[in-house]
């Protein structure tokens, strides 16, 4: 087991047009796309020095290393989001019954799935954005978090439960996240 006696320091360097505010137990950025906050944890340590932030840890544990780490990931998603938005895209399947999907009151209506006469809801936070354009739904955030956690309500709300998969193919699946496009393995 290796102890470490010193504190353990990774620096992150922040972009042109990116402005970082760090406060005791809150981290703030904003840019041109937007603006992300995140509470801090209690062993994590953020100081910002002139264009760089620094993350550390007084402990010597290795989750105390590990969650520095965490930290410095969250922090690197916080900028890259500011400068460009995270984007998650969706598709609307049908095979038996023509399903709706629309926008009303920041909520997400998914009507007609699988004969059912009440429509399907997903509230919609305000800081994400979400487009629906014929068979494709676009959900964007400069918060990776945020962004991933309703385009994942959104493909929950229309889940077959009680009824073979096989057959009942209806729904809406997520086929790109982050740019990135999902294969079926």
């Amino acid at each position: 087991m290796r102890l470490y006696t010193k504190m353990d320091t990774k620096e992150i360097k922040i972009p042109a047009g990116v402005e970082v505010t760090v406060e005791p137990t809150i981290i703030a950025v904003k840019g041109p796309k937007g603006s992300v906050v995140r509470v801090l944890h209690r062993d994590v340590e953020v100081k910002k020095v002139a264009n760089s932030i620094h993350v550390s840890t007084k402990d010597t544990t290795a989750s105390a290393r590990a969650l520095v780490g965490t930290f410095v990931s969250h922090i690197k998603n916080m900028i890259e989001g500011v400068q460009r938005p995270f984007v998650y895209k969706l598709k609307v399947v049908t095979v038996h019954f023509p399903m709706t999907v629309s926008l009303q009151n920041g909520e997400l209506l998914v009507q007609n799935f699988l004969g059912e006469k009440r429509p399907r809801k997903v509230k919609i936070p305000s800081d994400v954005a979400v487009m629906v354009q014929g068979e494709l739904i676009t959900v964007e955030s400069p918060d990776i978090e945020i962004a991933g956690m309703v385009a994942t309500k959104i493909e929950q709300s229309t889940r077959v439960r009680k009824r073979d998969r096989r057959t009942f193919l209806d729904g809406i699946f997520m086929i790109e996240k982050c740019g990135q496009p999902i294969t079926a393995e």
